[in-house]
């Protein structure tokens, strides 16, 4: 049996590797447009800006790799032009020699990928403007800084490598601004978990022009819809689509977006013929609809399944729930499942809870807080999504909350994991058995909630009591309007201050103290809500609503 991979890099490069561990007679090519078959793309950005400094260690596998050590036939500068699936042929250019030449298979993996999207205004053809997808971009980009020696840079597009490459730019000594159309950075993550990622990137130096689009690029300034940034380079990270034209014109399905249509098998409509990575439409984990999330582990994932089915053994893809970690200077940015605009969207009715808790044991040095926030069916209790932005542990405890989505289990199933503890690197309840315990609380109707984004309407006309459990040198921070300070301490000894038969909103600093608050005032006969977050969630996400937009001084 003969199988043709189009494409290497995770999908293809590990179907091969794959296929190859269960048949060792199978006759295996892979071809390969670009001049490398499996690169570390995600590695990308960090060359850039030098924390990898040999551009070798980008390069995964080589051709002479694949062939030593797994007999593998990988044909680098081989474009694949037609499919003719009725003769089971590909048809070959050289781009070396331009010669063409067919090749035939039994089975046929397709493995594209996915292009950058370049947008529809003048000047993105400009010399100093560039997108980031494999080496020789790479290349390009590196070769641009150190040749033309720019000093302002200019990301379009707020997204995992436009962040990414916000960085390391900054880090290779550019003066770094990024512009994005929505609100708030990072696609998968909802904009009061942004906040604390918005403050601490301008904390880094780095402007950010938010709900802000791009007209077009004049030279070295890139023109918003509200005013112009100086920009010496340029990158475009607007986003992917799928390069599925060859799978187009052969007559295998795609969607509107236009990726490839396959079964949990990895299979299209047309016989023996495959497709895997981010050229593919999958199925979402969480709600089971088609979804478009170009991840490297799922691409890797769908190699090797495909691989399974064409060597006999059964094996499908359950869906992908979007996992994803972002390195931005020392701060981590963690996502799995669905936002809460992503809930919304699948029509989910769901709950949430937010902690703020720290990495390790308090009194062992060196500990940082992260900010944790969950969501969970109504109905079901399963965990749906979670997103974690902090410094230290933050994969750590994403990692589990994606392992619980994946096997199924409910928010409160959190209260009984036994995770690893010892000072240097967790409490002994950990911040993910912590969020299990507040949403535990929650579910059981023990503890009342509200929201930052409720605060704004709640009756300051005597009706209600608003009551601020901090103490008086917090309050001094910074408070909120209405509400009246009485610390946790004093609270029973004053409690003659707080009228009975009206409800009591209550908010601490992080949502810990008020929650004792509440269980105090509930004893004592009256009705409490916590705000969830507390005024750390709440005074983050006001101050991004509310701070001014940066406003460039050379803006014409």
């Amino acid at each position: 049996m003969k199988t043709v991979i189009i494409g290497g890099v995770a999908g293809g490069a590990s179907a091969a590797a794959r296929l190859r561990r269960l048949d060792e007679k199978a006759e295996i090519v892979v071809l390969e447009r670009g001049e490398y078959v499996s690169f570390a793309n995600c590695g990308l950005p960090y060359y850039i800006g030098g924390a990898i400094t040999n551009r070798d260690h980008l390069t995964l596998q080589t051709p002479a790799g694949f062939k030593a050590r797994f007999c593998i036939d990988v044909r680098v500068q081989s474009e694949a032009v037609k499919i003719d699936p009725e003769a089971k042929t590909v048809t070959v250019k050289d781009l070396k020699t331009g010669e063409s030449y067919f090749e035939s298979y039994d089975n046929l993996i397709l493995s594209p990928g996915a292009e950058p999207v370049k947008p529809d205004f003048d000047g993105v053809e400009g010399g100093n403007v560039f997108t980031l997808r494999n080496i020789p971009d790479t290349l390009k980009i590196k070769g641009y800084i150190d040749s033309a020696k720019p000093k302002t840079a200019v990301v379009i597009g707020g997204g995992y490598i436009g962040v990414e490459m916000a960085e390391n730019l900054k880090e290779a000594g550019l003066d770094v601004a990024v512009v994005e159309l929505a609100d708030h950075l990072i696609a998968p993550l909802d904009f009061d978990m942004a906040a604390d990622v918005h403050r601490y990137i301008k904390s880094k130096g780095i402007k950010l022009y938010l709900n802000n689009g791009v007209r077009g690029i004049e030279g070295d300034r890139v023109v918003l819809q509200k005013g112009s940034v100086p920009a010496d380079l340029v990158i475009l990270s607007v986003g992917v689509r799928p390069e599925t034209a060859l799978a187009r014109e052969c007559g295998i399905e795609t969607d509107r977006r236009g990726s490839i249509l396959v079964n949990r098998k990895m299979q299209t409509n047309l016989p023996g013929i495959y497709a895997v990575g981010d050229a593919i439409q999958v199925e979402h984990f969480i709600h089971k609809s088609p979804a478009f999330l170009a991840l490297a582990g799922p691409a890797n994932k769908q190699g090797r399944i495909a691989a399974d089915n064409i060597a006999g053994i059964p094996s499908e893809y359950t869906g992908t729930q979007g996992s994803s970690v972002l390195k931005l200077f020392d701060m981590t940015v963690a996502a799995t499942g669905l936002s809460e605009a992503g809930a919304k969207a699948a029509g989910i009715d769901y709950d949430k809870a937010y902690i703020y808790s720290a990495s390790h044991a308090s009194y062992y040095p060196g500990g940082t807080n992260m900010s944790v926030k969950a969501l969970w069916d109504r109905k079901t209790l399963q965990i749906i999504g979670a997103q974690i932005v902090g410094f230290d542990g933050v994969d750590k405890r994403m990692d589990v909350l994606a392992t619980a989505i994946r096997l199924g289990g409910k928010i409160t199933d959190l209260t009984e994991l036994e995770l690893c503890y010892a000072p240097p690197f967790g409490s002994a309840k950990d911040p993910v058995n912590m969020l299990g315990f507040v949403a535990e609380n929650v579910v059981s109707g023990r503890v009342k909630q509200f929201f930052w984004h409720d605060v704004e309407g709640l009756p300051r006309d005597g009706s209600a009591t608003l009551l601020d459990v901090r103490t008086a040198t917090e309050v001094g921070r910074g408070k909120i309007d209405g509400f009246v300070n009485i610390p946790l301490d004093s609270l029973r000894e004053r409690m003659g201050e707080i009228p009975k038969g009206k409800a009591v909103y209550v908010h601490c600093h992080s949502g810990l103290r008020s929650y004792l608050a509440c269980c105090i005032l509930q004893g004592n006969g009256y009705e409490c809500y916590n705000l969830a977050g507390g005024w750390r969630l709440y005074e983050s996400v006001i101050h991004e609503r509310t701070v001014p937009e940066y406003v460039c001084t050379e803006c014409k």
